[in-house]
């Protein structure tokens, strides 16, 4: 199979990282932190490495501001519900996944929220000043995603965190498409709260999620429960990472996780995304020269991260991608659970089919996805 829907999961993993998923059930199969036993221990210290490896990576105070997830959702849920107050405001931008809108929305439904949504433009300044003028006297928080899942735009997330600071107001920021391809500083970049996946550009398996918080920001809990810690107070813990993490950890994952985390070091971040945007500016060339291929970006490696979308003229895009699905070629067709940038590109009625690379991606895959591209126009006479 050629894969080329990485922006949803990245496959294959590393092998060390299903080396990891095969032999930690026996090795750190217990809970950690809920036993002085050895299983017990040796599970907490393999967590904590993981905590130190992200905490190395995008800069964090200390590991103890490292919080696991289920996923990226679940981070941005943390994050939204947790700083959102009755009778505030939040901004955010036209480009925002699900995982972003839904919460708003909801926030919304409950009574006493609201948002604006700013406007992205190809200028950064004029995207900042859209922000801007949406923020008020109760705004409580600014969220925005880092890259687009479908489009590829990379906002300008560092301006976004100078606004931010400005103002005195939390950032939260949708990593799912950035981590592991764009180099992120929390400190540098003002982020307040980082969501990010762990099984996309950081190459962990499913069920994997970080938020990263920085030292000034605490939001409240939506979730309360067990942490091995402070067990006689019916009260959640405030300190970190506990005051998130109730419940049993999903401990094989993270620890799969921090051997994915290991591969992107190894390969450097600047090797993924050079290599990344190679493909996938190959595969734009072709599109644009192509009359019966429609792309809805001019591609380049500095505002776009290495994801492109595209129809092909005439034909819808679920049709498209189930063409290609036949020929054994992976993509996504349709929505990608992004309504509001297929409003913003105005492909609303259409969706896109989108392609999307990792560090495993060859260009023989590319060439096969174009050969079998020009198949589908010359039989459908497109």
């Amino acid at each position: 199979m050629i894969y080329l829907d990485n922006s949803a999961t990245t496959y294959p993993k590393p092998l060390a990282v299903q080396k990891s998923l095969q032999t930690s059930p026996m090795l750190f199969g217990a809970n950690p932190g809920r036993g002085g036993y050895k299983m017990s221990t040796d599970t907490a210290n393999e967590i904590y490495k993981v905590r130190s490896l992200i905490a190395e990576m995008f800069n964090a105070e200390t590991e103890e501001n490292v919080v696991f997830t289920s996923n990226c959702t679940h981070s941005l849920n943390l994050a939204i519900k947790g700083l959102a107050k009755t009778g505030g405001h939040a901004v955010t931008s036209c480009l925002e996944h699900n995982s972003v809108m839904r919460p708003l929305n909801k926030l919304c439904e409950n009574g006493n929220f609201s948002y604006d949504v700013a406007n992205v433009f190809s200028d950064e300044n004029k995207t900042v000043a859209s922000f801007e003028s949406k923020i008020r006297s109760n705004t409580d928080f600014i969220v925005c995603t880092y890259a687009s899942n479908v489009f590829g735009d990379i906002l300008p997330v560092r301006k976004i965190g100078e606004l931010a600071a400005k103002y005195n107001i939390p950032l939260i920021v949708d990593a799912a498409q950035a981590a592991g391809i764009i180099d992120i500083d929390i400190k540098r970049d003002n982020i307040s709260c980082l969501c990010m996946p762990g099984h996309k550009g950081l190459y962990g398996p499913a069920g994997t999620g970080v938020l990263l918080l920085s030292d000034d920001c605490l939001p409240d809990t939506i979730i309360e429960g067990g942490t091995g810690s402070e067990s006689t107070d019916f009260s959640q813990p405030i300190f970190l990472p506990d005051r998130f993490e109730s419940g049993t950890q999903n401990t094989l994952g993270i620890i799969a996780l921090g051997k994915g985390i290991e591969f992107v070091r190894r390969k450097k971040l600047s090797y993924i995304r050079e290599h990344e945007n190679e493909l996938i500016n190959i595969f734009y060339r072709y599109c644009i020269d192509a009359d019966f291929i429609y792309v809805y970006n001019r591609f380049n490696s500095e505002n776009f991260v290495p994801v492109l979308s595209f129809n092909l003229i005439g034909i819808p895009s679920e049709k498209t991608a189930d063409i290609l699905a036949e020929n054994n070629i992976a993509v996504r067709g349709g929505f990608h659970c992004n309504i509001s940038a297929h409003q913003y590109y105005k492909t609303e009625l259409t969706g896109t089919v989108r392609v999307s690379v990792s560090a495993f991606n060859t260009k023989k895959d590319i060439l096969y996805l174009t050969n079998c591209l020009n198949k589908i126009a010359k039989f459908k006479k497109v």
